[in-house]
């Protein structure tokens, strides 16, 4: 047994911290730096031999088979190593053979029956973008509350964000360093972002799980949540639609085509899930009996049908009648790398859930020796057995074959022999030491071995969970489609090891990185949306979980947990290892082995752990802006402007052409409290670089504005909303609209602040009902333009810390300033009705850094509070949950930065320099 080490102090809230180093990625504000070297998509082609042609007329399969035909002849002509001394591919190099076998196998398998979809046929690869992930937020809950017990400022912590600390040509370069290990949030499509692990990060090989919790169906209330706080989503509601272009564009693409579409989605992402699993690795796929068979179809082509390690049926929360039988499971399956190689630890619950003394001929032996039948009674209820009883079962001492001992043995004053082909299990001696400790029973004519329920008190996990409904209390929900806890533990127990990599390309509430999370496995966790991401943030930095004891605290949790034999006062089995008592064991006079439970480590008691540094990652939108003017064309060249150089509005013309057709039929602007602003006599503009239309606002005034569109699928940037404001104002333009999806927190910030501006000028909101018309059984004219807001803060002074005299500030979130072009003023949204905010006291315009994270309204942070309720006022909880963060010191830039959460999960930034005397 390990001898017990300290690990760990109750002072303080303490983390794992994970050994194993990982290939660094750039901070967001070095974005503009990547676009002078882009990287070609990368092309994975599938398993052509899965290649859906079957018929033998017209179609590729004759060829294929014809070609492998010829080859087997060849080799009955002139021998295999003739024919295979070069490998031997077809004229296209989809096919490839080096010997007779494979040649064998691979015309074995153009017969196999397989699941067909449109489009399949067409496709021998994919191609998808290769793009870098940038680092957006780095988050670590143990900074948060050092931060708020000694008020330091941010620089003194950075390590525990996980943060390298790279100079900045060393940023410039980050793919190229090694640090810390942290865990991952990232938004972005799980196809994109996994190749981008592969080809930037070289993690090929390197993760030991997969678990997908794919949409059920294509039903769009099945796949999104489009608010933080509301969960409850109605299919073909235009109210319920998310309103994110990446959502929309990531619904549309992957389900234009139905369930068609819906399993092309699968096989791609499966099979560059197959790129990154180690070679012990496991891929779990969640999903309903609706789609469970096409989901095996699918798995069997990426992964083989040899490397089907199961099907997992475990218990939901509810069923939906139907009129005939309802269904309360859903499933899981599970697949390997290579079933040969798997990673596989047993699980076990208590015997008397499983099946294995069901039916059996069951025992008591009571404390006097003496033993008795089960009454029926008995059998069906536990509750009334008698005390201090113990239940066995019986099975006969024999093993196959007469290979072994089979002297008469005397037992009870009478001859027993084995059954004829059969022979004793042990030894003469051993049979006389379990007599001696009455192990054996007479049964008739026969001789049977007592087996105890508690010679082994725990038997091997099944397929079938019924113990796994997400319940209110132990699992609270938080997402629409929450996935059970205690589903995605058992399987991550039995396939990872603690410091192992875990993946799940299905964000969700992230259930699979807060369960990794608590059994210190490495994880990473991507969704395209934003709301999820937000759930997510919020469940981990929250969160507070067990501390089990490690083996060697200098190496981590990879170097394992501690386990120890332990029984309660009634003698029950509580410790993680487990006695195994045999007929063996006893024969043979041996200790019993011990069975090793993985989800019953050491605990250590009175020790509060909270989630390790984790961040929040990006991959490059597509379209960016350009940071500086174009050079100056060649007298014989084009002359470009700097959209059409890189690109940056996505094929523009369409885009922009159709944004000046939906102005002109929804000509109206939402304001706060359910004003409008409408504009008249909407047109095209030719000439210009930035502008591309022209209106009049109804408002009596009949002044002319100027209209900028963003583009297709990114944000509008600061040097779009300079260029563009200087060229208005040239024009004599009144006013300037930037119409858009979303805006950078810089450029947002350059139209809010009105020292900065040439000319009045707003911001927009575009909801993405206009990509999506074909969703949306309506869509109101006066719904598609709204203004949104950017956060107002109060930089304040709060005195002086008491220990050093140092000069402390405090933040004060006033709420959410929404601009009313109409009257080009300024109104506010209630900071309290925010779902999340977050502080960064020492913003250095690369990476948001959170030192305060706040959700008010909510008891989130009362976990974290009841188990530190010693160290802290219930003032510094109170703030968490409020408006005003706690005092601070300043960082050295003294320049801090507020980024607001809304309820559908947009993030809003605000920068504040602070004057040396302390005022605004």
């Amino acid at each position: 047994m390990a001898k017990k080490t300290k690990t760990a102090s109750p002072a303080d809230a303490q983390t794992y911290a994970h050994d194993q180093k990982a290939v660094q990625r750039p901070d967001v504000g070095l974005q503009q730096e990547f676009l002078k070297e882009k990287r070609p998509p990368k092309a994975y082609r599938y398993d052509s031999s899965l290649d859906p042609a079957l018929s033998w007329d017209e179609n590729p399969g004759r060829e294929q088979a014809e070609w492998l035909l010829s080859l087997l002849q060849r080799c009955v002509d002139e021998g295999e190593e003739v024919v295979f001394a070069q490998p031997q591919t077809t004229v296209d190099g989809r096919f490839r053979v080096t010997s007779l076998k494979a040649c064998v196998t691979l015309l074995q398998t153009l017969s196999k029956p397989f699941l067909n979809w449109a489009g399949k046929a067409e496709r021998a690869e994919i191609k998808v973008p290769t793009l870098p992930l940038f680092v957006h937020e780095r988050h670590s809950t143990k900074a948060i509350i050092d931060g708020l017990q000694s008020h330091k400022a941010k620089g003194t912590t950075l390590d525990l964000f996980g943060d390298p600390q790279l100079d900045l040509t060393d940023k410039l370069r980050a793919y190229e360093h090694k640090g810390p290990w942290v865990n991952r949030l990232v938004l972005g499509d799980s196809l994109v972002v996994m190749n981008s692990l592969l080809e930037y990060e070289g993690l090929g090989g390197q993760v030991q799980m997969i678990y997908m919790d794919p949409p059920y169906g294509v039903k769009f209330g099945s796949n999104f949540q489009p608010f933080v706080r509301k969960r409850d989503v109605k299919h073909a509601d235009d109210d319920q639609m998310t309103r994110e272009p990446e959502m929309v564009k990531a619904y549309r693409d992957t389900w234009e085509l139905g369930l068609h579409s819906y399993l092309t989605y699968l096989r791609d992402r499966l099979l560059l899930a197959r790129e990154l699993l180690t070679e012990s690795g496991s891929v779990f796929v969640q999903i309903s009996d609706e789609n469970l068979h096409h989901i095996r179809s699918v798995m069997d082509e990426v992964f083989g049908p040899q490397n089907c390690l199961g099907v997992i049926a475990f218990k939901k929360t509810g069923y939906q009648a139907s009129g005939l039988l309802p269904a309360n499971y859903d499933f899981i399956c599970w697949y390997g790398k290579n079933a040969e190689n798997a990673k596989y630890r047993q699980l076990y619950v208590p015997k008397m859930e499983t099946s294995a003394f069901v039916g059996q001929d069951l025992w008591f032996e009571f404390p006097d020796g003496a033993r008795r039948r089960l009454t029926k009674d008995e059998k069906d209820d536990s509750a009334i057995w008698p005390a201090g009883a113990r239940l066995f079962r019986h099975k006969p001492p024999e093993g196959a074959g007469s290979g072994g001992n089979t002297d008469p043995f005397e037992f009870d004053g009478r001859i027993f022999r084995p059954k004829q082909g059969k022979h004793w299990s042990t030894t003469p001696e051993g049979m006389k030491r379990l007599a001696d400790a009455n192990r054996l029973i007479a049964m008739g004519n026969t001789l049977r071995f007592v087996n105890f329920l508690d010679d082994l008190a725990v038997g091997p996990i099944t397929t079938v969970w019924p113990d796994t409904v997400v319940s209110g209390f132990s699992d609270p929900q938080l997402y629409v489609v929450q996935t059970s806890t205690k589903a995605v533990q058992r399987c991550m127990l039995m396939a990872t090891d603690p410091g192992d990599l875990v993946l799940d390309p299905t964000c969700g509430s992230g259930t699979t990185a807060y369960v990794a999370e608590q059994w210190g496995r490495r994880w990473i966790t991507t969704d395209t949306s934003r709301v999820p991401l937000a759930l997510a943030r919020q469940r981990l930095l929250t969160a507070t979980f067990p501390y089990y004891d490690l083996q060697d605290p200098k190496v981590g949790p990879r170097g394992g947990f501690r386990y120890e034999h332990k029984q309660n006062r009634k003698g029950e089995e509580v410790g993680g290892l487990v006695p195994h008592i045999t007929l063996k064991s006893i024969a043979n006079d041996e200790p019993p082995a011990m069975e090793v439970l993985v989800d019953r480590p050491e605990i250590l008691k009175n020790v509060t752990r909270v989630a390790g540094p984790f961040a929040v990652e990006a991959l490059m939108p597509a379209a960016i802006e350009v940071e500086q003017p174009p050079a100056p064309a060649a007298d014989d060249a084009p002359v470009l402007t700097a959209q059409q150089e890189l690109g940056a509005y996505n094929d523009g013309g369409n885009h922009i052409d159709r944004m000046v057709r939906v102005l002109k039929l929804s000509r109206t602007l939402r304001l706060p409290e359910n004003r409008t602003l409408a504009f008249d006599n909407v047109r095209s503009l030719d000439g210009y670089d930035y502008l591309h239309a022209e209106a009049e606002e109804q408002n009596g005034s009949d002044k002319r504005v100027a209209i900028v569109f963003g583009p297709e699928d990114g944000a509008i940037g600061s040097e779009t909303v300079w260029a563009a404001a200087s060229e208005a104002s040239d024009a004599k333009f009144a006013k300037l609209y930037f119409f858009g999806f979303a805006i950078q927190a810089k450029a947002r910030e350059m139209l809010e602040d009105r020292s900065k501006k040439i000319l009045p000028c707003a911001f927009i909101t575009v909801t993405p009902d206009v990509l999506m018309s074909d969703l949306l059984k309506t869509t109101r004219a006066s719904e598609i333009f709204s203004v949104t807001g950017l956060p107002d803060i109060d930089v304040v002074k709060a005195g002086k810390d008491k220990n050093t005299g140092t000069d402390l500030v405090q933040v004060k979130l006033k709420g959410l300033d929404i601009f009313n072009p109409a009257t080009l003023e300024t109104e506010e949204y209630a900071a309290e009705n925010l779902p999340c905010w977050m502080l960064d006291t020492d913003y250095d315009g690369m990476c948001f850094i959170a030192s305060q994270v706040f959700f008010p309204k909510t008891s989130a942070w009362d976990n974290l509070q009841k188990s530190l309720k010693a160290q802290f006022e219930p003032g510094v909880w109170e703030h968490l949950a409020g408006t005003e963060s706690e005092p601070f010191e300043l960082g050295m830039r003294r320049r801090i930065a507020v980024k607001v959460i809304d309820e559908r999960g947009n993030e809003l930034m605000a920068v504040r320099e602070v004057k040396a005397e302390g005022k605004k």
